[in-house]
């Protein structure tokens, strides 16, 4: 993929989509009725709080922004790099440019300088690159499926996932940029998955990691050449 970030274009990651987190949704429909323009967006993983093509029930309940993604992206470019959460997104997203997490960093250019743009789970260790291809594994999934009579364990998951608290500080951040930092190649890494936001600098390289759409209501849009948080500002 030949990616040249353009300007004005907006980065959003972990909103964790569900029953309990709606910023997402109405996100993509302030930009159906052009409150929010772009031609270029940028979804940075973790956007759904969990889904796959071969699991039917999140994505019968997911259904609403799953389509609204796809009448969206007849009209912009849409990269969307999968998450921890959300993978194997190819099948329900047509028009959608799909990055998985193998392929990930996703390497492109902004103005005369290189990027890098990952979900931010890579990097880890061994075990955890083979747990990540368990279960993203088709055919385990598929078996996960069949076995799910009326989405009990589909169910159990939810339940857990809407249960679960995912914004936290951390103190230590600045050192895990650094130590991050160290894996890329470029002038520039932006990265979702930490739910921190902020921009970093270390020895020439600058670090974006975007806000949490869940915990911070904040997304991500180039604007004069920088990269700039912005509010969303939140429906009644």
């Amino acid at each position: 993929m030949n990616l040249n970030i353009k300007e004005g274009a907006i980065f959003v990651a972990d909103s964790h989509f569900n029953e309990k987190n709606r910023e997402f949704l109405q996100f993509l429909k302030k930009i159906e009725n052009q409150e929010i323009q772009t031609s270029q967006l940028f979804l940075m993983g973790d956007i759904i709080d969990f889904i796959s093509s071969e699991c039917k029930f999140f994505i019968k309940q997911n259904s609403e922004v799953i389509t609204l993604l796809n009448k969206l992206s007849k009209n912009m470019q849409i990269v969307y790099l999968e998450g921890n959460h959300d993978y194997n997104l190819q099948e329900l997203f047509s028009n959608i440019k799909i990055v998985k997490r193998e392929n990930q960093p996703l390497i492109g250019k902004f103005e005369d300088k290189t990027i890098s743009l990952a979900h931010g789970d890579n990097f880890i260790n061994w075990k955890y690159d083979l747990f990540c291809k368990v279960v993203r594994n088709r055919f385990f999934l598929k078996f996960m499926n069949f076995i799910d009579i009326n989405f009990y364990i589909s169910k159990k998951i939810n339940n857990a996932l809407l249960g679960k608290n995912i914004c936290h500080k951390m103190i230590n951040f600045e050192e895990i940029v650094f130590k991050r930092l160290k894996n890329y190649h470029t002038n520039i890494v932006i990265e979702g998955h930490y739910h921190q936001g902020g921009n970093y600098t270390f020895d020439n390289k600058k670090y974006i990691n975007i806000p949490s759409l869940c915990c911070q209501k904040k997304y991500t849009r180039v604007k004069n050449s920088n990269f700039e948080e912005v509010d969303l500002c939140i429906l009644p």
